[in-house]
C-alpha cells in the first residue's frame, strides 16, 4: 500500500507540506518547529489549518468523513481524551440540577460531570460474574424498572465494553431508553476497535447498536497518540439542540489550543482503520482465540472467554481484554502483576485484587503473547508448587491441581456488592464542611470525597454516602493487598478518609 496515497489532501500531509516550507513560524508553540521531526508539524490555529472549535474548514471535512466512516450523524475528534467527550455528553444531555441513570461501575469522568451540574443520580448495578468478582452487564430489565421508578430521568448512560472487556446488550438497553423518551450515552472508551472489526471476531459497537451518543478513546485500543478520541451522535433520539449543547460544551471541556498532532494521529488512525487495519484486527482476533486455547492446560489461573456470554448480564465478551484470574490468596492478582513484570519483563495494565488484566491491540505480536503465556505457565507452576507443599504440611485431602474455583472461597468480602445509601447529592457532599477522620472511626459518618481504585476509576464510595462496616473492612483489604486506592490517606499506622463534618 502507498502511504502517502492513504494520506493525500489530509491533515497530517498538509502539516508534513507546511514543515517542508520556508514560512517563519511567528505563532506558537514556542519550539518553533525546530528540534525533532514532530515539532515541525506541531503548530497553532493558523491560516489553512481551521479551528476545531469553530471548524469551517480542513478540519470540518476531517470530521465529516469520520462521522460517514463511522455511520454517525456527526462526530467530533477529542483532544483531553474520552473524558472531555464524557463530560460533554454528561453536561449536554442533563440540565443542571436534573436526574442521570447510570452505571455503578462508571468512569470518574461521569462523576465529575454530575459533581459539576448538580446533577441527581441514580445508579444501574451490574451483575457479578459468580466467583470471578468481576462486575459483568447491566440487564435492560433493570433500566426499564428505573425509568419507570423515576420517570423525571433525562438520560442513560453505561460503559461497555467495562476495562475487563464485559460488553451489556445495548441494543435493548437503548430501546428502554427510547421508549420513555430519553437518549442514551455510553462510554465505548475501549472499544474503539469495535467498528472496524468483521463480524462475530469482535463485539458490535455501540452506535450500531442503537446508541445515541458514543465516546471512544482511539487510544486505548488503536494506533493513535494517548489523549486522542472521538465522539460520536446521532440526531434521533438526541436532537438537534442536544447536539448543539454537547458541541458547545466540548469547547469549554477542551483545551483552547488543540494539539495538530493529536488531530493528525486522530484522522491518520481512522484511515487507516478503514483500510489496512482491518485485517490486522482479524489477525489479532486469531492470535487471541489461540492464546485463549493454550491458556486452559493453566490450573490455577483462569483466563475467560465467550463462554461466559448469556450469564451474568453478558451480551458480548472483547476477546482483546485478557483477564487472567488467580483468586484471592497469597498469590493474587496483584501478585501476579509483579511476578510477570519482575521474571518476564511484562507491563500489565491492572491488577486487582483477585485477578490482573493485559490489553492488546491490533499491533500486538505473535512473541508478544507467548512471552505472556510462558510467564502465566510460569507462575501457574509456583502456585501449584506451593499449594502442593501446603497440602503435604498440613495433610489436607483437598485436590491437588487446586483449581481457581476452589481458590475463590477466600476473602469473599471482595466479590460481595456494596451498595452505600446516600443522603444527599454528590455535589452538595462536596461543598459542605469536612475533615479527616481515622477510617476505623468513620461507619455512619457520610463521605466528603471519592474512595475509588485506580486503575479503573470507579468509585467504590462517593461524596454523600455513608461509610458502612462492610465498606471499611474491603477498602482496608484493598490497602493491604497493595492497591492503589485513592482518596485514602496514610500518615504512619493509621489510615483516614474524608468525611462531612456534624
Amino acid at each position: 500500500m502507498d502511504i502517502k496515497k492513504v494520506y493525500a489532501g489530509s491533515l497530517f500531509d498538509r502539516l508534513m507540506r507546511y514543515a517542508a516550507s520556508d514560512y517563519y513560524p511567528f505563532h506558537m508553540p514556542g519550539h518553533k518547529r525546530q528540534g525533532s521531526d514532530m515539532f515541525s508539524i506541531d503548530i497553532t490555529e493558523i491560516d489553512g489549518f481551521d479551528d476545531l472549535h469553530h471548524a469551517e474548514g480542513i478540519l470540518k471535512d476531517s470530521m465529516e468523513q469520520a462521522a460517514g466512516i463511522y455511520g454517525s450523524d456527526e462526530s467530533c475528534y477529542l483532544i483531553n481524551g474520552s473524558s472531555g467527550g464524557i463530560l460533554s455528553a454528561v453536561s449536554g444531555c442533563v440540565t443542571r440540577n436534573g436526574k442521570i441513570l447510570i452505571g455503578r461501575n462508571c468512569h470518574r469522568s461521569v462523576y465529575n460531570g454530575i459533581f459539576l451540574n448538580g446533577l441527581e443520580t441514580v445508579y444501574l448495578y451490574p451483575q457479578i460474574m459468580e466467583g470471578l468478582g468481576i462486575q459483568g452487564g447491566i440487564s435492560a430489565e433493570d433500566v426499564e424498572k428505573a425509568l419507570r421508578a423515576h420517570p423525571d430521568t433525562q438520560a442513560v448512560m453505561i460503559v461497555s465494553p467495562t476495562y475487563e472487556g464485559i460488553v451489556s446488550d445495548v441494543g435493548k438497553i437503548a430501546q428502554a431508553a427510547h421508549d420513555h423518551g430519553i437518549p442514551l450515552i455510553v462510554d465505548e472508551a475501549h472499544g474503539a476497535h469495535f467498528s472496524f472489526a468483521e463480524e462475530g471476531s469482535f463485539p458490535r459497537s455501540a452506535l450500531v447498536q442503537g446508541a445515541d451518543v458514543v465516546i471512544q478513546s482511539l487510544h486505548k485500543t488503536l494506533p493513535c497518540f494517548t489523549q486522542t478520541g472521538i465522539i460520536h451522535m446521532k440526531k434521533g433520539y438526541l436532537g438537534q439542540e442536544r447536539m448543539e449543547r454537547i458541541k458547545a460544551y466540548l469547547s469549554i471541556y477542551q483545551s483552547s489550543s488543540p494539539s495538530y498532532l493529536f488531530l493528525a494521529s486522530i484522522e491518520g488512525c481512522i484511515l487507516y482503520m478503514e483500510q489496512e487495519g482491518k485485517e490486522k484486527l482479524e489477525e489479532l482476533a486469531r492470535m487471541l482465540e489461540v492464546f485463549r486455547e493454550r491458556c486452559k492446560d493453566l490450573k490455577s489461573i483462569y483466563v475467560p472467554g465467550r463462554e461466559w456470554v448469556g450469564k451474568a448480564g453478558i451480551y458480548d465478551m472483547d476477546p482483546s481484554k485478557i483477564v487472567m484470574s488467580t483468586g484471592y490468596g497469597k498469590r493474587n492478582g496483584i501478585w501476579l502483576d509483579d511476578h510477570l513484570r519482575r521474571s518476564y519483563h511484562l507491563e500489565l495494565e491492572m491488577k486487582e485484587a483477585g485477578y490482573a488484566l493485559a490489553l492488546t491491540s491490533l499491533w500486538d505480536r505473535k512473541e508478544g503473547l507467548e512471552r505472556l503465556f510462558q510467564g502465566l505457565r510460569g507462575a501457574d507452576r509456583l502456585i501449584l508448587e506451593e499449594m502442593e507443599k501446603g497440602h503435604a504440611k498440613t495433610g489436607s485431602g483437598m485436590e491437588r491441581k487446586g483449581s481457581w474455583k476452589e481458590r475463590m472461597i477466600r476473602q469473599e468480602i471482595f466479590q460481595e456488592r456494596i451498595m452505600p445509601r446516600s443522603v444527599c447529592k454528590i455535589q452538595e457532599a462536596k461543598e459542605k464542611e469536612w475533615e479527616e477522620c481515622r477510617i476505623d472511626d468513620c461507619a455512619g459518618r457520610a463521605a466528603a470525597d471519592f474512595i475509588y481504585l485506580y486503575p479503573p476509576g470507579i468509585p467504590c464510595l462517593t461524596p454523600g454516602e455513608i461509610v458502612s462496616e462492610k465498606l471499611i473492612e474491603k477498602i482496608k483489604l484493598y490497602d493491604d493487598i497493595g492497591a492503589s486506592v485513592h482518596g485514602l490517606k496514610k500518615e504512619g499506622d493509621a489510615k483516614k478518609i474524608r468525611v462531612i463534618k456534624g
